[in-house]
């Protein structure tokens, strides 16, 4: 597939991981990429590199809407495409998570993006075109134990693109979901500092299972079986951006394909267990 004429994307989460090779590959393919990030010594980085870097932070809506104000006084009113790329994962047994903790998950990974992509539509409307590439997970498509937060605001953010991208039919709006399993990231040195900080272990009856959970956020190297670069996320945004069809969905890496098979044909019984075996062996 050629490279298109070049088109203005609004990226999030760009510090590093895949937001970071995301902005640097469409850059180099010729599109208008401004690469944000939560802090501010960030943007200053991702700015030194060569990108068009801004600070957005998906917790506070002043931030989000100065953002936006500020890709499109620099782009003239327009902005062909988003990527919703920034989250986190929050580790913990459901019945670790107190309410705040939850929220504060669903504040950034879902109800953060989601005030984004309103925002974004209004431009998008107004133009009669554009692209919304959401970045969701396997974890979008099965639920993990010690996951739950996590889980939830990926469960809820596929529902709620799979209803907008109907709705936005014939808007020349259009809506993709890219599904990764495990990539090559700082995804786990994140949700380590936040199990730490938001999750008391020691009062668990869950807490043998913690040291586990420990050992496996500490471990080095890639966090599972058949992880990917980041690259391999950056080839479906690619597609989701410059297709004349862009597909609903992107699985990337082989989890991401098998379970999305698995929880077609099995039964909830048969998945349970194949599901649990998976995490028994995650806790060994």
């Amino acid at each position: 597939m050629g490279t298109p004429s070049p088109r203005t994307i609004l990226i999030t989460g760009c510090s590093s991981g895949i937001g970071l090779c995301v902005a640097q590959g469409l850059a180099a393919r010729g599109h208008r990429v401004f690469a944000t990030a939560r802090k501010r010594e960030d943007v200053t980085r991702l700015t030194e590199i060569g990108l068009e870097s801004l600070p957005l932070d998906l917790d506070d809506s002043a931030s989000i809407r100065s953002a936006l104000a500020e890709v499109l006084h620099r782009t003239g009113g327009t902005l062909d495409a988003l990527f919703n790329n920034a989250a986190y994962g929050q580790p913990g047994a459901v019945e670790d998570l107190r309410r705040e903790v939850l929220r504060a998950q669903l504040e950034t990974n879902l109800l953060g993006t989601h005030e984004l992509t309103v925002e974004v539509l209004k431009v998008m409307r107004r133009q009669g075109h554009g692209r919304i590439i959401q970045n969701s997970s396997v974890l979008g498509l099965i639920g993990l134990p010690f996951r739950g937060a996590y889980v939830a605001s990926k469960f809820a953010l596929e529902g709620l693109t799979d209803t907008l991208r109907l709705e936005l039919a014939g808007t020349g709006i259009h809506v993709s979901l890219v599904e990764p399993g495990p990539i090559v990231s700082r995804f786990r040195a994140n949700s380590l500092a936040h199990l730490h900080a938001r999750i008391d272990m020691a009062a668990s009856p869950f807490r043998t299972r913690y040291e586990a959970t420990l050992q496996r956020l500490q471990k080095p190297g890639p966090a599972a079986p058949f992880t990917l670069p980041p690259e391999a996320v950056l080839a479906k945004v690619v597609h989701a951006l410059e297709s004349a069809r862009p597909r609903p969905r992107y699985y990337v890496t082989f989890p991401t394909h098998l379970f999305a098979t698995l929880k077609r044909l099995c039964s909830h019984d048969l998945l349970d267990r194949v599901l649990l075996k998976v995490s028994a062996r995650e806790h060994r």
